[in-house]
């Protein structure tokens, strides 16, 4: 009888302390959001406009290091992403409760324009060295937060005098 009693204390602690582990685990207590960037473009007069995407990075308030979300790197055509119709290019881990400052979209070289069958280079200056930025200040309080940038195509390429094509980033937040 003894024996029981002892096993039976042994038995409730053992309950109590996986009860407790348990409700610590509670997905809804975690100290993580899951942020996901997403792009789209309004309409644009041009038969293709590619971006090469290499990174996505994010910069948080109060916090001067920029950290690299897993990127969907590749080269875009904005123009497929009109519409109401985005692509999801990059996500990861960010604290919940933390500020979004900024968003940076880093290029390569492969970035061009095709007008009347013919693909110009889409030059971007200082675009491939210290990436594109915009402006977000979005507070995380969700475990999956989307944000969705316009990359607006129809105000961000100029026509140079020598005929030669620049991309001058106009992005919005939507």
């Amino acid at each position: 009888m003894k024996h029981l009693s002892i096993f039976a204390v042994i038995l409730c602690c053992l309950v109590i302390v996986f009860a407790c582990n348990k409700s610590s685990e509670n997905p809804s207590s975690s100290s993580s959001s899951n942020v996901q960037i997403r792009m789209t473009d309004a309409p644009f007069d041009a038969e293709e406009v590619n971006i090469d995407l290499r990174q996505v990075r994010i910069k948080y308030k109060g916090d001067n290091s920029w950290d690299t979300l897993q990127t969907n790197a590749g080269v875009y055509n904005l123009l497929q992403f009109q519409n109401g119709l985005d692509t999801l290019i990059a996500s990861g881990n960010i604290p919940t409760t933390s500020t979004i400052k900024e968003v940076r979209f880093v290029l390569g070289p492969d970035n061009t324009i095709k007008i009347d069958n013919v693909v110009y280079p889409l030059t971007i200056p200082n675009g491939s060295e210290d990436g594109l930025k915009i402006r977000v200040n979005k507070k995380t309080s969700r475990s999956i937060e989307d944000i969705l940038i316009d990359f607006d195509a129809n105000l961000s390429i100029h026509r140079t005098g020598s005929g030669q094509y620049i991309l001058k980033p106009v992005l919005k937040l939507k």
